[in-house]
């Protein structure tokens, strides 16, 4: 069942969004080589707990960071640990906070150092994508529109798109209905209306779409050993075009 928020619901998901947008900012800040993805999830932890909110992800279904810090080839889940980035690394970061009895979901892909031109790519068509897919987030269209225009931007520049794992609704559950896939045929699926509070989220590989587990029942990689890239906002759709409610400002 998908839930609807009214305008006083979206204004504490933006306060939600604020400090998950904070969050990953704050952790993007530290992806320099030398430093842990512990040390970057001990910060993004203070900073959510610093303004009164709860770490969405630490404990959920038994995850054991504040956010998913994945490297290279790592697509999502990424745990922390004492691993340290290195010159030439992408680093994503998943983030979640639960404030005022809402949550947010935000992430990002982050470039340590000198990173390679097609790594430079990776990242920018993965941004590239969430924003075009979000232009189709609007009352009277389909799910469907935003999936497809995703896997467009994706598709047309060499790269696939991640089918195993998808965007959701988010709300006063981390996860809720609809399920949100990056792929798919325009004029499909539910239809849109406002006050639906979706987090859409690009996850995209530079070789093939398939992805594994890894034996910590976490970790997402890609089968062929590729690149990915990851970027996410939590949205709401208005009557007056998509809000971005993890976002600083």
């Amino acid at each position: 069942m998908i839930i609807l928020k009214n305008k006083h619901d979206i204004t504490l998901m933006r306060d939600s969004g604020k400090i998950a947008a904070l969050a990953r900012a704050t952790g993007g800040e530290m992806a320099k080589a030398g430093v842990t993805t512990a040390a970057i999830d001990a910060k993004i932890k203070q900073v959510i707990v610093s303004h009164g909110a709860i770490p969405s992800f630490l404990g959920y279904g038994g995850f054991p960071g504040s956010a998913c810090v994945s490297v290279n080839d790592e697509v999502i889940h990424g745990i922390p640990s004492d691993r340290e980035l290195k010159d030439g690394d992408i680093v994503k970061i998943d983030v979640g906070a639960f404030y005022k009895g809402f949550h947010s979901d935000c992430a990002a892909t982050f470039a340590v150092g000198n990173v390679s031109a097609e790594a430079a790519k990776l990242i920018s068509v993965t941004e590239e994508s969430f924003f075009k897919g979000i232009e189709m987030a609007v009352p009277g269209n389909r799910l469907g529109d935003i999936s497809a225009a995703v896997q467009n931007v994706v598709e047309s520049n060499g790269f696939s798109v991640v089918r195993d794992y998808v965007g959701h609704g988010v709300g006063r559950e981390l996860h809720e209905d609809p399920s949100i896939p990056n792929y798919g045929r325009a004029g499909r699926g539910v239809r849109l209306q406002s006050g639906m509070t979706l987090a859409i989220e690009p996850m995209v590989n530079i070789g093939g779409y398939a992805v594994k587990v890894l034996s910590d029942e976490w970790t997402v990689i890609t089968k062929d050993g590729s690149l990915s890239a990851h970027y996410e906002n939590t949205i709401a759709i208005t009557d007056n075009g998509p809000i971005i409610l993890t976002a600083l400002a």
